[in-house]
């Protein structure tokens, strides 16, 4: 009797479990499904809303420069240039010195400044963009103007093609400006992936290195890198996906100007800017339609971005595994 009590008990459980077990994964397969519908649900908003100006300009309007809202002219190459010039400066700086932090915060800092600065650089991450923005245009600007941009003009200038680069008007506020602004504001976030990553590297597997006669520099390159890399790229994705998506400090200091120049000092538009700038102003149909489809080719080169970050994983995996 008490056997088949203990039976049908054991019987109850397992349905109960059983049944829980479907809850479960019934919900975390809508959330799952819920970030999917978002998604697609933002893809199909922005097809809609570019359509009128897809119709109207055709494929020109990735290539058209002029942008002329009183003619209802509209043609996205300024602003796409712009975004990927700036986000292109902002990755090539940022990237070498979040990579000095991250190793210098895991490899050579004492135990006693690890925590402050790793502290810091995790409030530099939280700091919102239009506070950098202001920083940018108040401070950053002027002494960008009187300092920097000058010596830039008296040595860089001065070469035969790079100088094309470095000419023009010194104003502070200018395509260059807006690429360091925005490598102030993703190198926290790229250190900060990098740092975490680089701690979860097996202590064991460095200490045999460095017991075998290996520099620090030999310990990260050969054991630490290799250990690391997919955390290290998606660091590095992080912050780029952030440089093409910024709005309000790019706003402040690119100067908001609908033309395209070789020279980094002058002014000049990005997808983000010019949809903040104009986005509550747009009154035609075909404007606010422009501006969608600035939106939209905004998400295509950050899927195109992420895509080929993946495909170089997926690259260097197929590497590994023939040399193995």
């Amino acid at each position: 009797m008490e056997s088949d009590i203990s039976a049908k008990a054991m019987i109850a459980i397992m349905r109960k479990q059983r049944l829980q077990d479907f809850i479960f994964h019934k919900l975390t397969l809508i959330f799952a499904l819920s970030v999917l519908l978002v998604l697609v649900g933002i893809i199909i908003s922005l097809i809609i809303g570019a359509l009128p100006a897809l119709k109207e300009f055709g494929p020109a309007f990735i290539t058209t420069v002029e942008w002329d809202p009183v003619n209802d002219q509209y043609g996205a190459m300024i602003a796409i240039v712009g975004t990927v010039v700036t986000a292109s400066i902002a990755l090539a700086i940022a990237f070498p010195i979040s990579f000095g932090i991250a190793l210098f915060l895991t490899e050579i800092c004492p135990a006693k400044l690890r925590r402050p600065l790793g502290t810091a650089v995790e409030l530099l991450a939280g700091v919102p963009s239009i506070i950098y923005g202001m920083w940018g245009l108040f401070i950053f600007a002027p002494l960008f103007a009187d300092y920097v941009q000058p010596a830039l003009h008296q040595t860089l200038g001065k070469l035969p093609v790079l100088g094309n680069l470095f000419g023009g008007p010194i104003m502070g506020i200018s395509i260059l400006a807006a690429g360091l602004i925005l490598a102030v504001m993703i190198i926290p976030f790229i250190s900060s992936v990098m740092r975490d990553v680089f701690e979860i590297v097996p202590p064991v597997l460095k200490e045999s290195a460095y017991g075998l006669g290996c520099t620090k520099w030999e310990v990260v390159r050969k054991i630490v890198l290799p250990y690391t890399k997919t955390g290290v790229v998606g660091g590095v994705m992080l912050g780029l996906g952030r440089a093409l998506g910024e709005t309000m400090a790019v706003t402040f200091v690119i100067g908001n100007a609908h033309k395209l120049s070789w020279s980094l000092f002058s002014a000049g538009n990005s997808i983000a800017s010019t949809l903040a700038n104009e986005f509550a102003e747009a009154e035609s149909t075909l404007h606010m339609s422009s501006l969608f489809a600035l939106g939209l080719i905004l998400f295509v080169i950050t899927f195109i971005v992420l895509s080929g970050a993946k495909l170089m994983l997926l690259s260097l995996a197929r590497r590994e595994g023939k040399k193995s």
